[in-house]
């Protein structure tokens, strides 16, 4: 029992969890799209100032561009020295060390086992011969044993050679006390007197014997007669420290000087001389001083403030949109993003394959996405903008890379028209692909070449970063949707499908309510393309605009299938109240099944705040007439009004289709009346104050409307009994 509690009160205590996460996350995504749908100038300009700013740092951090030379190639043509530079000159360098190892000569030591055998033929003289006590009376036989001990450790270090070494080492900061100025003859020899006088001065050093000491101990073994051998591994040691002691070699070059002549071979001096002016330009733009710093705020802010005055001019609802505002700005900085990991990546690899692409493609990823979120003028000026910026900005080949985005760019904007589903954003990118084989085949010719293995990894290369901007842009289309609450054409077909959970639950639970919205949503395209609006998404959103009527499905006439009408039973209060119920309970029901946005604004608009006249009429009737004994307002739907065309047109068509189904005889004046009358019913009680639809628009909306419902109500031949 104790366990069946524990997890009772475990679930419990989950979906209150649960509960509270989703009422956070609902609220904290009704905040994000009310901040969208705000339209606040100081919002625009914050956004405008955010973009500035990203600009500024892609401008200001940008990377230096020369020419990419393949090592071993030849040169198609000279290059010239911009400026004054330092470059390190590696063969200097070398020969400047084989040199300087030179200085070390032949370094000779004494045989180990000659010096051992010395001091034990001493050690054997001072214990058998007496005659040294009597002779030194102040050394002891400890003394003499120590002084011999000290002897032979400086004996083992001593090395003889050339004074040129012996420069060398002090050079070095070596000690040099064990080097003696001596280069031995072949064969076996006596140490010269001056090597024994600097010994014995060492040995005296430490005040710690008698001379009569020193002097008989090196005079023990100076009789001796020694074998000297070189000492290569010291003279490799010596070399080598000299050799890394030598500082690299910079050659100055000047301004205007000839760096790679016209058909030479590269060699890795002339890379090194390449990637130090490279260097020496990066540097000479001192990117921390205040005033490059200003003029990269100054370029950005230009570049920004162009473009608001080319939205203004051209797409004046464009830039009154903080949701559309937004969108674009996020699209751009995205697509810098991509730009500078690319540049990146490209020049760190190491790769010989990756370091031969010199056309990355990269405009294409905002102009598609544009296109699909925005519109195809906007993606326009975003594919010249950002082609222009990018060629500018990036260390590639200027003239090439904004010839060969800024087309495949033009041809993704013609490609993406019309687009329903996700997989056909491959197809896009591919025609994209295609389009640039042409203009990389025209910049080879341009070379002078007919093929070239170049070419083909120009085309790889091509085809590999179109067919990435189409997984980045599938990827990435969900989330931008969701985040500036955009309703794309394909998410429109995706919402459109029959087997969606609330377009089953319409057909199965209100199926007079579902045929309506059918019919609803065939009208409204055709109304909304005979004015140029969004013909799909007033198809979509009709099927959904009274999914709150599957709650009371009963009280709706389209679902009543038998002889009594409910509404009897009520009040015409009552009734209104239940009738209006469906727009509050569709927005409920939509927001908890994560409907697009538009979707609800169609659901709370397609019947503005118009009044539920025939109740209205009703509650007349039992007041005897008397108007100021009616609550008006208790018989409005609660709005808002339409905000939008495609919003407007679903009122109009939804009001004309349910009234044309109580016509006795439909042709075309009596569609005609009935669309005329009704249609300024709703422009007398200002529903269409906020829409923006025009009186032109409207006419044709509404020639559009009777047209299709007399096609709709066609007359069929009668067949003859069998």
């Amino acid at each position: 029992m104790g366990g069946d509690k524990f997890f009772v009160w475990r679930s419990f205590l989950h979906r209150i969890y649960t509960q509270g996460m989703q009422e956070n996350r609902d609220r904290l995504k009704a905040g994000w799209q009310q901040w969208l749908s705000s339209n606040n100038r100081g919002w625009r300009l914050i956004v405008g100032f955010v973009c500035v700013a990203f600009l500024a740092l892609f401008l200001h951090f940008r990377e230096v561009r020369l020419e990419v030379l393949e090592l071993n190639a030849t040169a198609r043509r000279y290059i010239v020295a911009q400026l004054d530079f330092e470059f390190p000159d590696y063969e200097s360098t070398v020969v400047l060390k084989q040199q300087a190892m030179q200085d070390v000569g032949a370094v000779y030591q004494l045989d180990d086992r000659q010096i051992r055998e010395s001091r034990y033929a001493l050690e054997e003289d001072l214990i058998h011969n007496k005659a040294w006590r009597e002779k030194f009376p102040l050394s002891t036989f400890e003394e003499m044993y120590k002084a011999a001990d000290e002897l032979e450790t400086i004996l083992l270090e001593t090395r003889c050679t050339d004074p040129r070494t012996i420069q060398k080492v002090k050079e070095l900061g070596l000690a040099d006390s064990s080097y003696y100025e001596y280069i031995p003859e072949e064969g076996q020899v006596a140490l010269p007197e001056p090597i024994w006088e600097r010994i014995a001065q060492q040995i005296a050093q430490a005040d710690a014997f008698h001379p009569e000491t020193i002097s008989y101990v090196i005079h023990s073994f100076q009789a001796r007669v020694w074998t000297l051998a070189r000492d290569t591994a010291l003279e490799r040691s010596l070399r080598a420290q000299v050799s890394r002691n030598i500082p690299d070699k910079f050659t100055k070059i000047l301004a205007g000087t000839r760096v790679i002549d016209q058909g030479e071979r590269i060699t890795s001096r002339h890379l090194t001389m390449m990637q130090s002016m490279k260097s020496a330009i990066s540097e000479s733009r001192k990117i921390w001083d205040l005033p490059t710093m200003v003029a990269s705020i100054l370029l950005a802010l230009i570049f920004v403030t162009i473009s608001g005055l080319y939205f203004r001019i051209s797409q004046p609802h464009f830039i009154r949109s903080l949701r559309e505002i937004s969108l674009f700005v996020c699209i751009v900085l995205l697509t810098l993003l991509f730009a500078k990991v690319t540049e990146y990546a490209l020049l760190k690899s190491t790769s010989d394959v990756i370091e031969a692409i010199r056309y990355p493609i990269v405009a294409p990823f905002a102009t598609i996405l544009i296109c699909i979120l925005l519109s195809p003028r906007a993606a326009l000026f975003a594919a010249t903008f950002l082609s222009i910026l990018l060629s500018v900005s990036l260390a590639v080949d200027h003239g090439h890379f904004l010839i060969l985005n800024l087309v495949t760019s033009i041809v993704v904007i013609i490609s993406t028209r019309n687009l329903r589903k996700r997989k056909e954003v491959f197809t896009v990118c591919f025609k994209s692909w295609l389009s640039s084989i042409p203009v990389l085949y025209a910049f080879m010719l341009a070379e002078n070449h007919l093929i070239s293995y170049s070419f083909l990894i120009d085309a790889g290369a091509s085809f590999v970063f179109l067919m990435l901007t189409a997984v980045l842009v599938v990827g990435l289309l969900p989330a931008l949707e969701t985040l500036f609450g955009v309703v794309t054409d394909m998410t429109l077909m995706e919402f459109m499908d029959l087997s969606n959970e609330q377009l089953r639950r319409l057909s199965l639970e209100v199926p007079g309510t579902y045929q309506h919205s059918l019919v609803l949503g065939n009208l409204a395209e055709n109304c909304a393309h005979s004015i140029g609006a969004n013909g799909l998404f007033c198809r979509a959103a009709a099927l959904y605009h009274d999914i709150g009527k599957i709650n009371n499905p009963q009280f709706y006439v389209e679902n009543q299938q038998g002889p009594v009408n409910i509404h009897q039973l009520l009040t015409p209060l009552e009734s209104a109240q239940v009738i209006i119920a469906h727009v509050t309970d569709g927005e409920a029901m939509a927001r908890k099944a994560h409907l697009p946005q538009a979707f609800i604004d169609i659901i709370r608009e397609h019947h503005g705040t118009t009044l539920v006249y025939y109740f209205y009429c009703k509650q007349l009737e039992l007041k005897g007439g008397r108007v100021e004994e009616v609550n008006e307002s208790q018989f409005r739907y609660p709005g808002p009004k339409p905000r939008s065309k495609e919003s407007a047109i679903i009122m109009i068509c939804d009001t004309i289709e349910a009234a044309s189904r109580s016509m006795e005889e439909i042709n075309e004046q009596t569609l005609t009346e009935l669309v005329n009358r009704l249609v300024s019913e709703k422009a007398e009680d200002g529903q269409f104050d906020e829409c923006q639809l025009t009186f032109e628009e409207l006419g044709r909306v509404k020639s559009a409307l009777i047209k299709t419902l007399l096609l709709s109500h066609h007359v069929r031949i009668k067949y003859p009994k069998r």
